[in-house]
C-alpha cells in the first residue's frame, strides 16, 4: 500500500472569531476544532501527521502532543507557504499527502479514506474534496472535462454566467502525490492582490504539465463546513450534536429529546441508558447501562455506574458507582468518589470526599473533605465544618454511623465504627466506636417569659 501523510493547516489567528482564543482551538461539542481533524485523520492509518502552526503554536502543541509532528509557519503568507514548512519532514518521501484545514471539524475519516482511495485509484497527482450545494455563491467552481477529470477551478468573481450555475465546489481539501506536491509548490507565486502563495496554484500548476487532476465528491455536504466566525462555529456545534446524538440512540441509548440534549465527543454510554432533556455530559465522562441522567442535569469528567439515577444534578470529576441515588438539586464537586448503592439527596453537596457503600445523606448537607465509610446514615442539615479560615481538615466516619440532624463535625475529627451522634450536636472531639455522643447545651424552659415580656411593654 502507498505511504500516506497528511499535512493540517492550522497557523492562523482567525480575526472573524473575533476572540482571544486562536481560531482552530475553539470547541466544538467539547473538542477544539483542530484535534477533530487530527483525530478523524488517525483513523486513515497515516504515516506522519504534520501540523502547521503560527498563533498560539505552544497551545496548539498541547492539545495536539502525541498526535502530531508540527513544523512552524511564523510569517503566515498564504496556503501555500504554509504546506511548505512541513518539507523537512516530508519533502523527500515518497507517497500520498492529504491537505486539510484545521478549522473543518465536521470532516470523517470515511470520506477522507474514500478521497484518497479515488485519488490513488484514478493515478492522479492531485485530488480535490468537492461538494455539491444549491448555494455556491463564493465557492471556488470546479469545471469538469469530459472524461470527468478537473479541467479547472473557476473562483466566483472570476466565473462567467455559465460557470456560476455548476453547483459542485471546492471544499479546500486536497490529496497529493507528494512529490508532485513539494515540486509544484516551489514554482508557485505570490503574484496577487494579498502578496501571498495559495495552494489552489498548485493545481493549475500541474494541469499545465499535464498531470492528471481528479475530484471526489462528498455526498455530506455538512462536513466540509470551514469554520471562520461564530455564526459557522454555531452550525457546526448543531451538526456535530446531532451526529453525536444519533450515535449514541443507534448504540442503544434512549435520548427523549435530542434537540434539547448536549454530548460531547469522548462521552461514552452504556445500553439502556436513558438521557432526559436539558442534560450536559461533557469532557471524558463515561456512563454506564441502564443508568438515567436527567433532566437539567450536568456532568462533567465523570464516572457513573449501571443502574445510577443522577437527576436535576451537577458532577464534575468524580467516580460515581452502579446503583447510586443523586439528586435531585445535589452537587457533587471533584474529586469525589461515590461508591454503589449510595444515596445523595436533594441539595446535599459534596466536594472532595468519599462515601462508602450504601451509605446516605438524603438531604440539605455539605460533605467536604471527608471519609464516610459503609452504612452511614447523615441526617438532614448535617455538615462537615472543614475550613478554618485558612486550611481544609479531615473527617472521618467510620461504618455504621449515624449521625442525627442539623449535626456539624467540626474537623479535624474522628467518629468511630457505630456510633450515634445526637441531632443538634457540635462535635468538636473525635468519638469512640459504639457510643452515643451529645455536645449541646441542656434545655431550659424558663416558664411565663412572654407574660413577663409583655407586661414589661
Amino acid at each position: 500500500m502507498t505511504n500516506r501523510y497528511a499535512v493540517i493547516l492550522a497557523a492562523g489567528q482567525g480575526t472573524r472569531m473575533k476572540s482571544k482564543l486562536y481560531k482552530v482551538l475553539h470547541p466544538v461539542c467539547g473538542k477544539p476544532m483542530v484535534e477533530h481533524v487530527v483525530d478523524q485523520i488517525s483513523t486513515l492509518h497515516i504515516e506522519k501527521t504534520v501540523t502547521i502552526i503560527g498563533h498560539g503554536a505552544e497551545l496548539v502543541k498541547s492539545h495536539l502532543e502525541g498526535k502530531s509532528d508540527f513544523a512552524l509557519q511564523a510569517e503566515q503568507l498564504g496556503t501555500a507557504h504554509a504546506v511548505m514548512q512541513s518539507e523537512d519532514v516530508l519533502g523527500d518521501l515518497e507517497g500520498t499527502t492529504l491537505v486539510v484545514c484545521g478549522d473543518t471539524p465536521l470532516i470523517k475519516g470515511e470520506t477522507m479514506e474514500a478521497l484518497v482511495q479515488h485519488h490513488e485509484g484514478q493515478g492522479a497527482k492531485a485530488t480535490i474534496l468537492t461538494g455539491h450545494t444549491e448555494s455556491p455563491d463564493g465557492y471556488g467552481r470546479i469545471i469538469r472535462n469530459q472524461d470527468g477529470l478537473v479541467e479547472r477551478i473557476v473562483e466566483h468573481k472570476d466565473a462567467s454566467e455559465e460557470e456560476r450555475s455548476v453547483k459542485e465546489i471546492n471544499t479546500g481539501t486536497y490529496c497529493f502525490d507528494n512529490k508532485a506536491l513539494f515540486d509544484a509548490l516551489k514554482k508557485v507565486s505570490n503574484d496577487n492582490v494579498q502578496g501571498e502563495y495559495y495552494l489552489p496554484d498548485v493545481i493549475e500548476i500541474l494541469q499545465s504539465e499535464g498531470e492528471i487532476v481528479s475530484a471526489y465528491q462528498t455526498s455530506d455536504f455538512d462536513e466540509t463546513l470551514g469554520v471562520n466566525d461564530r455564526v459557522a462555529l454555531s452550525q457546526a456545534e448543531i451538526t456535530m450534536k446531532k451526529r453525536i446524538n444519533e450515535f449514541h440512540m443507534r448504540n442503544g441509548v434512549t435520548i427523549k429529546d435530542p434537540n434539547n440534549t448536549y454530548i460531547d465527543a469522548d462521552v461514552t454510554i452504556g445500553r439502556d441508558t436513558v438521557i432526559l432533556p436539558g442534560t450536559v455530559l461533557q469532557g471524558s465522562t463515561s456512563i454506564g447501562e441502564d443508568a438515567m441522567i436527567g433532566p437539567n442535569s450536568e456532568v462533567k469528567d465523570c464516572q457513573i455506574g449501571d443502574r445510577t439515577v443522577l437527576k436535576q444534578s451537577v458532577a464534575h470529576d468524580s467516580s460515581i458507582g452502579a446503583d447510586v441515588q443523586i439528586g435531585p438539586f445535589a452537587h457533587i464537586r471533584p474529586a469525589s468518589t461515590i461508591e454503589d448503592e449510595v444515596k445523595i439527596g436533594n441539595f446535599v453537596e459534596i466536594k472532595k470526599a468519599t462515601f462508602g457503600k450504601a451509605s446516605k445523606a438524603s438531604h440539605l448537607s455539605y460533605i467536604g473533605d471527608a471519609e464516610v465509610g459503609r452504612d452511614v446514615n447523615i441526617g438532614c442539615g448535617s455538615i462537615t465544618v472543614n475550613y478554618d479560615g485558612k486550611n481544609k481538615h479531615l473527617t472521618k466516619i467510620e461504618d455504621g454511623v449515624f449521625v442525627g440532624c442539623n449535626s456539624n463535625l467540626v474537623a479535624p475529627v474522628s467518629v468511630g465504627k457505630g456510633a450515634y451522634i445526637a441531632a443538634g450536636s457540635t462535635i468538636t472531639e473525635d468519638v469512640p466506636g459504639e457510643s452515643l455522643s451529645i455536645a449541646r447545651a441542656r434545655q431550659v424552659n424558663k416558664e411565663n417569659y412572654v407574660q413577663n415580656l409583655n407586661h414589661k411593654k
